[in-house]
C-alpha cells in the first residue's frame, strides 16, 4: 500500500504516523534505537505490506498487467490504490476526504522535526504540492508513476504504465472493492499497535 493508505491505518499519534511510513525510509535507520511507539508503527506497516503481497486479490491484480511492466506492478498498484481509496472514501470514512486531508497536512507539518531527514524530505514536499490532492486525478497519477520510471536507473519499460491501467480500470477497481475492506478488518484484528508490538516474534500475525 502507499503512503495514502498506510496513515489512515496508522493510530492517531505522532510516533504512530512515523512509524507507519517508515516502511518506505528505514534504510540507514538503527532500529533498536527508535521510540517503542514508533517501531510499533513499523511493524504495523510491515504487517500491512505482507498481508498485501499475499492477498488475491492483489496476485491476480498484477497479472493485468504486461509483462515488459508486470515487475512494477507493485508499485503501480500501490499509488493506484491510493487513487481508489480516494474515490470510494465514503465507504471508508465517515469524514469527508477534503476535511481530513487538511487536518493530515497540519499533523504531518507537525511531525516533520521527528521524522529522519530522507522521510521528512519527501513528506515536505508530499504537503507543499498536495501529492493526494493529486492522487484524485488518473492523469496526475500517471504523472506521477512516470516520474518514478524517471528514477530508474537501469532500462525498464515502466513509463507510460497509466495506459495499461485506464483499460483495466473496472477490473482492479473492483479487485481493490474486494481487498480494502479484509485488509481494515486484518488491522483491526491485529489490536492496538504498542499491543502488537509485545508479542512474541513468533506470534505476530503476517
Amino acid at each position: 500500500m502507499n503512503y495514502l493508505a498506510h496513515l489512515l491505518l496508522a493510530e492517531a499519534s505522532t510516533e504512530s504516523r512515523i512509524g507507519n511510513l517508515l516502511g518506505d525510509f528505514a534504510h540507514g535507520v538503527v532500529l533498536s534505537e527508535l521510540p517503542p511507539a514508533v517501531k510499533a508503527g513499523l511493524q504495523r506497516h510491515r504487517a500491512v505490506d505482507r498481508f498485501t503481497d499475499q492477498a488475491s486479490e492483489v496476485l491476480t491484480a498484477k497479472t493485468l498487467f504486461s509483462q515488459s511492466r508486470r515487475r512494477f506492478a507493485g508499485i503501480a498498484l500501490d499509488m493506484l490504490f491510493d487513487h481508489l481509496l480516494i474515490k470510494h472514501w465514503a465507504l471508508y470514512q465517515s469524514q469527508p476526504f477534503a476535511r481530513y486531508k487538511t487536518e493530515l497536512y497540519q499533523q504531518l507539518r507537525q511531525d516533520l522535526p521527528q521524522m529522519p531527514a530522507a522521510m521528512a524530505g519527501t513528506v515536505r514536499l508530499l504537503v507543499q504540492y498536495d501529492w493526494f490532492g493529486q492522487y484524485q486525478d488518473l492523469t496526475q497519477l500517471g504523472r506521477a508513476l512516470d516520474q518514478i520510471a524517471n528514477r530508474i536507473r537501469f532500462s525498464h519499460q515502466f513509463d507510460g504504465v497509466i495506459n495499461e491501467i485506464r483499460p483495466q480500470l473496472p477490473q482492479l477497481e473492483a479487485l481493490f472493492l474486494q481487498f480494502f475492506p479484509r485488509l481494515q478488518l486484518f488491522v483491526a484484528e491485529l489490536g492496538p499497535e504498542l499491543a502488537e508490538e509485545s508479542m512474541p516474534s513468533a506470534a505476530k500475525t503476517c
